[in-house]
């Protein structure tokens, strides 16, 4: 039996238990496909329902030496785990053969990230005489403020500002909403962008309430925001690859160095495992090396 004669009902279990995005569910259906690729460039038939370890190591070290991207083998072998999960609880298997299958730890590469220093000389960089250009600055800010995705920015809508609690509802990945702080400082900026530009631009029906809106009155692409982004780096004098994504990566870390509970930062960046947000405790070398030298045997600071 063929992995084919199960995606329907997988792709119902991605789109609806899980509350996956169109992209991210057609993504796990490709890369579930790879194990019917792999057997035909081999000529072997495996039981869908009972495949061997043996074909798994077989199959893991295909994927190793296919030339793919560590992030794209780890998302193929992360599927396949997600894939037996669903035949489990559908009780089509009683047991998730991955479950004892030992996939290769990927490496993950620690992510740019900007100081306040470099992000207050970019920020300076925008010209406030021209269209749009107050816009722009209140943009980098919030990117900065919220740690927001891209996606979310442009998403962003009048009515997710709470003002007076000062929180925005943000709608993430799978359209997972989530409550995120904001400064009293990205407030004030915000309301001034509504009073002195969005309040007077002609929206388009169906961007009425967006918040951030080009010229003609639609909302912004994310093409445009990383064009900002990356514009305002290189007048910055800023090597780094900068994207809108370092941003976040910024919020993040600054949080973390100091001080901020790595399940709060989690929930502020809608992360669903724990362990995509553990990787900013990796960036923050200064604190690691107090944690060391607080509870370590042998530390220096505890030898005498």
């Amino acid at each position: 039996m063929q992995l084919s004669t199960y995606y329907n009902g997988y792709k119902l279990y991605l789109q609806l238990e899980k509350n996956l995005s169109k992209n991210t569910v057609e993504a796990y259906l490709r890369d579930i496909s790879k194990v019917e690729t792999y057997c035909l460039e081999k000529g072997i038939e495996i039981n869908v329902l009972n495949p061997s370890g043996e074909f798994f190591n077989d199959f893991i070290k295909w994927i190793v030496t296919s030339g793919s991207s560590s992030a794209s083998q780890s998302r193929i072998l992360s599927g396949i785990r997600s894939f037996y999960d669903y035949l489990l609880l559908e009780k089509h298997i009683v047991t998730n053969p991955t479950e004892l299958i030992e996939f290769p730890r990927l490496t993950r590469k620690l992510p740019n990230v900007l100081s306040s220093a470099e992000i207050e000389l970019m920020l300076v960089q925008i010209d406030l005489s021209k269209d749009g250009g107050f816009r722009n600055k209140v943009i980098l800010e919030l990117l900065f403020a919220c740690g927001l995705r891209v996606s979310e920015l442009v998403n962003l809508e009048k009515g997710n500002i709470y003002f007076k609690e000062e929180f925005i509802m943000v709608t993430g990945k799978g359209n997972k909403q989530r409550l995120v702080p904001i400064s009293n400082n990205a407030l004030n900026l915000i309301q001034l962008y509504l009073d002195i530009e969005r309040n007077k631009i002609d929206a388009t029906s169906k961007d009425m309430e967006i918040l951030f809106l080009n010229r003609n009155g639609g909302r912004l692409s994310r093409v445009f925001i990383f064009t900002i982004v990356k514009e305002m780096a290189a007048r910055a004098g800023i090597r780094k690859n900068v994207s809108p994504h370092t941003f976040r990566h910024s919020f993040a870390t600054g949080l973390v160095t100091n001080g901020a509970d790595l399940r709060a930062v989690q929930n502020m960046l809608g992360h669903e495992s724990i362990t995509t947000t553990e990787i900013y405790a990796h960036l923050d070398r200064k604190h690691l090396q107090n944690v060391v030298d607080q509870f370590h045997p042998r530390s220096k600071n505890k030898l005498k």
